[in-house]
């Protein structure tokens, strides 16, 4: 669609430029404008008070042509598109500073509009758009909308990003509203920082999309170079279980479910309850640290089952809350930050009247795999939520936005926007054989990700009978020290080290590494390697090998200074697992769900990985890190041909507590060695294994 640039008071012979940035410009129709860095800008008034009025009424008109734009771009424009329409729009800019001699690092302001529109026949709820980003691009602002990963602004969106809707989260149509664009059509303005783009270039996305699932979008259109939509329409092979005539989207699937329950509500402040439910078979949360973002200046006046990270109330004592609430005692208040972060109470408040009492509380923050022990997979609290004008009515509820969740030693996970779903149901507390429903109840879907370049948490070694030397873990498995440029080298290759090695830690293994290579005519390294700087290793030794079976050794080592309870490993072996037998000092079986996959933890009253402590003389000795260790055995009788030397015995894949640890890329060969059981290594490991276990 062309609209005209111009639009003519005739009673006043003002003329307002609206042009391609729509209506950033009012001017006198005999007057002349000027151009700088991308903005228009008024050339001085000869006579400020005879251009007051005018103005102020051309203003007006502004916004009409505006408001006129609009209409016509839904109703005109997208007359073609039955279904939904997005839309993107540059709307301006301009150079920030600091100035830079490099071009592609000077930053620009950058104004733009995302439009989503519902043609289509059917409610678009909890709708998401898809901005691929592609200069750098570092987001500051956006209205009503939220980044839907979680991510609070400011943020880096130069790979793109999935935005979601807040407050306005569903599109209705235009037959269920007569055509109410309030309704139909939300539109988002974006407020960022952009490099390199200097105008009259303009940072355009690459695409535009609908995120939502079951729509197929066609190749988006571009209107000059500072505009572009697409058209998105359903799906007709996409199956569902939702029916348009649904309130409520069903409940989502995902590694880890938050649920927010409103209890109670008031018209000043509500009850809410929040449950965090692991759905995962090798997920898991230690002393998990929970955040999320007010979005309209709601505090957090006391809590049971859960406490927030920080007690502070001068945030709102000294903020419109406390002038709201000029008769509420903010000494009690528990926390007015907009972002909290939440932790769990330990077991000892479990009974506490006034903390706990509150299912599934009281863990130290310890969440458990289903897999492991169902009753240990879910954390709950509760907490009271006040409020602040103008949603003082007690239907007026809206949960926090860009939630976010980790722990120790946990995966990291990426969490998606509150999604209203049907009220929770929980059993009568009166015992009737009845169900209750909450008031109102959103969910929140995490799921497990790894970013790019993300390093592991804990890594693996590998060693064999067949061969004296152990494969260590990776350089680096866990990440680089800041500074290496005089200490270490984060490319060579890990040295290949004596199996009592594996007893010290890495600054006490250098005279080891260089006499074993000595020894073994192994290649030293000009600069030694860095260490892996993981707190947690496993060894994963290839014990035995007969006929009919066959059995390994792991030891697990805490290196770091925190205490592992209820710990538990996973190994992938993609050949092998249809032959487990069992283990003999862990507990172990087959994963139900998982493909060759076996997960072990410690016996009762025995899975307790402590942390690294000091030796016997601290002095002299080096510090000895916390472990454990135990056989683990196989049968050949379900797996035929495999082959030990080859690598058949070593694991593909290794987890602890829910973190994929890194794994050496060589496994250990018998080339240059005796294809058997040498006394040497009989000896030191048996040695091993006794120190191991005194």
């Amino acid at each position: 669609m062309l609209l005209d640039s111009t639009v003519h008071n005739k009673e006043l012979g003002y003329l307002c430029d609206i042009g391609p940035n729509l209506g950033s410009l009012m001017v006198p129709a005999t007057k002349t404008m000027g151009f700088q860095s991308s903005n228009f800008e008024f050339q001085k008034a000869q006579t400020q008070t005879r251009m007051l009025l005018p103005i102020h009424c051309c203003y007006l008109s502004t916004i009409a042509a505006l408001t006129i734009f609009f209409s016509t771009l839904s109703f005109s424009d997208a007359q073609s598109c039955n279904g939904i329409l997005v839309s993107y729009a540059y709307t301006g800019g301009l150079r920030l500073p600091p100035n830079v001699s490099n071009a592609a690092e000077q930053p620009y302001r950058f104004e733009s509009t995302l439009t989503v529109l519902n043609n289509g026949l059917d409610e678009l709820k909890s709708w998401k758009v898809s901005v691929e980003f592609d200069h750098d691009e570092l987001l500051v602002s956006a209205s009503n909308a939220v980044l839907a990963d979680g991510t609070t602004l400011p943020a880096a969106v130069g790979n793109g990003t999935v935005f979601a809707g807040y407050p306005m989260t569903d599109l209705k149509t235009a037959v269920a509203t007569a055509g109410d664009l309030t309704q139909m059509q939300v539109q988002i303005d974006l407020v960022g920082t952009v490099f390199g783009v200097a105008p009259p270039s303009v940072p355009m996305p690459k695409s535009i999309n609908l995120a939502n699932d079951g729509f197929l979008c066609r190749k988006s259109t571009t209107q000059g170079k500072n505009a572009s939509s697409v058209c998105c329409t359903r799906d007709p092979k996409f199956k569902t279980n939702i029916t348009t005539d649904e309130e409520f989207l069903p409940r989502q699937n995902g590694d880890l479910s938050i649920m927010y329950d409103v209890i109670r509500t008031y018209d000043s402040n509500y009850w809410a309850e929040v449950t965090i439910g692991n759905h995962n078979p090798l997920g898991r949360l230690d002393n998990w640290r929970l955040s999320w973002d007010w979005m309209n200046d709601e505090f957090i006046y006391s809590m049971k089952g859960a406490y927030p990270s920080v007690v502070d109330a001068s945030e709102c004592l000294f903020g419109k809350q406390g002038t709201f609430y000029r008769d509420l005692d903010f000494a009690t208040v528990l926390n007015c930050e907009r972002r909290p972060t939440i932790i769990d109470l330990p077991p000892t408040k479990f009974n506490d009247s006034d903390l706990g009492k509150i299912p599934f509380c009281c863990r130290n923050g310890t969440i458990l795999p289903p897999s492991m022990d169902p009753s240990m997979s879910a954390s709950r609290f509760q907490m009271q939520v006040f409020k602040m004008p103008p949603a003082l009515n007690r239907s007026q509820l809206s949960p926090p936005q860009n939630w976010k969740i980790s722990g120790i030693l946990n995966p990291d996970y990426k969490c998606g926007p509150p999604v209203r779903v049907s009220p929770t149901e929980n059993p009568d507390p009166s015992g009737l054989p009845s169900n209750k429903t909450v008031m109102a109840s959103w969910q929140v879907v995490c799921n497990i990700t790894t970013a790019k370049g993300t390093s592991s948490k804990c890594c693996v070694s590998f060693s064999a009978y067949y061969n004296d030397s152990v494969i260590p873990c990776k350089t680096c498995a866990c990440g680089c020290p800041q500074n290496t440029e005089r200490t270490c080298s984060t490319t060579a290759p890990a040295m290949w080290l004596p199996p009592e090695a594996l007893l010290v830690p890495y600054e006490n293994r250098t005279a080891k590494a260089i006499a074993w290579a000595s020894l073994k005519h192994l290649r030293v390294p000009n600069q030694m390697p860095c260490s892996d700087n993981c707190g947690v290793s496993i060894n994963w030794h290839l014990y035995t090998d007969y006929t009919k079976g066959w059995s390994a050794r792991v030891t697990l080592f805490n290196w770091g200074d925190t205490n592992f309870a209820d710990w538990f490993a996973a190994v992938q072996m993609d050949k092998a697992a249809a032959g487990f037998e069992k283990m003999y000092s862990f507990n172990a079986s087959l994963l139900d769900g998982v493909n060759n996959t076996i997960i072990m933890q410690g016996l009762p009253g025995l899975n307790y990985l402590v942390a690294e402590a000091d030796g016997a003389d601290p002095l002299r000795d080096p510090r000895v890190p916390g472990k454990q260790q135990s056989v683990i055995s196989f049968t050949k009788k379900l797996t035929p041909g495999i082959n030990m030397v080859r690598g058949d015995g070593f694991p593909t894949k290794v987890f602890f507590n829910g973190e994929e640890c890194s794994l050496p890329s060589v496994y250990p060969t018998s080339g240059g060695s005796w294809n058997g059981f040498s006394l040497g290594t009989s000896m030191l490991l048996s040695l091993l294994s006794f120190l191991l276990l005194r």
